[in-house]
């Protein structure tokens, strides 16, 4: 009888473990599937790396797994001369706007050169000792994050002095939507320098790859470009960062939000630096008629002096349910409409975030989010026409 216990026990539990493997295997089969920057691919470029002097234009997110680009090469003996830090630093740690300075990198010993602040671009003295330069940052697909606009004067500078630039390949966690205004060149700034919507639906080579082609480099200067693929990855996938892109985008919710909250940068309104949630949720000290409230306070290594210090705002906050994709322009409106002050609601930059002014122009008529979107569409039309030449991920 205590056998044919057991042996019922036993039989009870081959289901079970058959189902535990089950879930064990498709969730490997998974992993493998599951998109892989093309960092990650170092068969694909650690030979055409040897022997030669190298840069890179890298940050905090500039990893494979956990250990950091710089200390693979490192590692396999790769002769780097040199790291060019986009905003917020190589470490990633610079409050957005924040001068990032050059130096020494303590860990490493090696010169950090920046290209943030007065110094946009290489300059000529300092490539001289280059034979190619690696670029590898994670971005989040929006015309205004500025890891782009350091890309094009880096691709700029490369071609002025036969340079080559190697791109390994991020996923774009917001390339499945292509949405929003296109900059007019006459907003051109550093946080819009191309022709392209806020949500341009592209990786950093396919966007590389639209520069060269569309001849936006001054004087039509070509960039020599190797390209390293991004493995199973396509436009419509999903894509989760596990490394903050920068200070104040600390989750995949923010970043979600962030090309369409960005927007109120134009705005007095806050966008939550200097809390735990920037960028999900906005508010202001004056609009008490808001049941959400929040409290900005310095917080070094991401808002230092963030708006409205120390200062209870009243707004709202975001969930992952509230978000559909795209541009969202609802909350931009209801607060123009809420904010008493009308004539003191926007700022200046929103037209260069925007890249044209007919927002602000829009919203103050009393445009329908609908009816803006609608103004959108032939602009976009022709964005996405153009867009699939340059298409790597189809």
């Amino acid at each position: 009888m205590i056998r044919t216990a057991n042996y019922n026990f036993i039989g009870k539990l081959i289901p079970l473990y058959g189902l535990f493997f089950m879930i064990l295997i498709n969730a490997c089969v998974a992993q493998q599937n599951s998109p892989q920057p093309a960092a990650y691919q170092t068969e694909e470029y650690l030979p055409y790396l040897k022997g030669k002097s190298v840069g890179m234009v890298v940050n905090q997110t500039s990893t494979i797994g956990q250990t950091h680009l710089v200390d693979t090469l490192r590692t396999h003996e790769i002769n780097i001369k040199k790291v060019f830090a986009p905003e917020h630093g190589f470490r990633g740690e610079a409050d957005a706007g924040a001068t990032v300075k050059s130096g020494l990198d303590e860990k490493t010993g090696l010169p950090i050169i920046s290209l943030y602040g007065k110094n946009k671009k290489p300059t000529n003295e300092q490539l001289q000792d280059l034979d190619v330069i690696i670029f590898d940052i994670q971005d989040v697909g929006a015309r205004f994050y500025t890891y782009i606009s350091t890309m094009h004067y880096v691709m700029e500078a490369c071609a002025e002095n036969n340079i080559p630039l190697l791109i390994l390949d991020r996923p774009n966690p917001n390339g499945m939507y292509v949405d929003g205004p296109i900059l007019e060149m006459e907003h051109q700034s550093f946080v819009g320098l191309h022709p392209i919507p806020i949500l341009h639906g592209l990786t950093v080579a396919e966007l590389a790859q639209m520069i060269n082609g569309e001849k936006w480099l001054k004087n039509e200067l070509h960039c020599e470009l190797k390209i390293i693929e991004n493995k199973h990855y396509s436009h419509s996938d999903s894509y989760s960062l596990s490394i903050k892109p920068s200070p104040n985008l600390p989750n995949d919710l923010s970043i979600a939000l962030y090309p369409s909250l960005c927007l109120f940068e134009g705005t007095v309104i806050s966008v939550g630096r200097g809390t735990k949630k920037p960028f999900q949720q906005i508010g202001h000290p004056s609009l008490t008629e808001f049941n959400h409230t929040f409290t900005p306070v310095s917080m070094q290594g991401s808002s230092v002096h963030p708006p409205f210090e120390n200062e209870k705002c009243f707004g709202i906050e975001f969930q992952s349910k509230d978000f559909e994709g795209g541009i969202s322009l609802k909350s931009l409106i209801d607060f123009y409409k809420a904010f008493p002050e009308k004539d003191e609601y926007f700022n200046s930059f929103l037209t260069k975030l925007a890249g044209t002014e007919s927002l602000r122009q829009q919203i103050e008529a009393g445009f329908s989010e609908e009816e803006i979107k609608m103004s959108w569409q032939a602009g976009l039309e022709e964005y996405k026409e153009m867009r699939e030449k340059y298409l790597i991920y189809k």
